[in-house]
This record gives structure tokens, sequence and C-alpha cells, in this order.
């Protein structure tokens, strides 16, 4: 059995088993991660930095199992807009983040 299946227009969808690896992947993180912060087994800055690296895993996880993203050929136009849209959504928070932090600077002064 393919682990993925091919509808009419091309565009491939995973199969039962897989969504089913993804959501137990994603369960085992989410309960990794609050077992972290239930525990107090690390320090502050331990637990952020646990946190954030289990953050990045479901990301990954989310992105190969449920939206199908890959390396291969045929999702080079997914990908290329995924990265798209990360580069804006970047540019967008660090932008909004300089304007704010240099209005509160600018109000300070007077």
């Amino acid at each position: 059995m393919s682990d993925l299946h091919t509808t009419s227009s091309g565009e491939s969808h995973g199969s039962v088993s897989s969504y089913i690896i993804g959501f137990v992947l994603a369960v085992i993180l989410t309960v990794l991660a609050f077992a972290v912060v239930a525990t107090h087994s690390l320090s502050p800055s331990g637990t952020v930095l646990a946190i954030s690296a289990l953050a990045l895993v479901q990301v990954l996880v989310h992105l190969h199992y449920f939206l199908h993203m890959g390396g291969g050929s045929e999702q080079r136009w997914n990908n290329i807009c995924f990265v798209f849209t990360v580069g804006f959504v970047a540019i967008f928070i660090i932008g909004t983040l300089f304007i704010m932090n240099n209005t509160a600077l600018h109000m300070m002064s007077r």
C-alpha cells in the first residue's frame, strides 16, 4: 500500500497511518513539554530551551505529516510559498518591534 494517495489533480495526501503517526508524535511532544514544566526538573533557562526545542520539532512534525511538505521536486512550490510566508512574517514582526521600540524611545525623551 502506498504511503501517499494522489488525487486526479495531482495533489498528494497522506495515508491514514501517516496521519496517525503524526498525531501520536504531536501528542508525545505536547506531553513532554507539559512534563518539563510540571516537574520543574530543569532550570528556568533550561526549561525555555527544552520547550523551544520541542516546539521546533512539533512544527517539523506538523509540516511533514499534516501539511505534506517534503524535499521532493513535486513540493517545490509549496516549499517556496512557505519560505516566503515565513520571511514575510519575520520581517513584519521584526519591523513592528523596531517601530514600537523606536516610538517608545522617542516618547520617553520628551
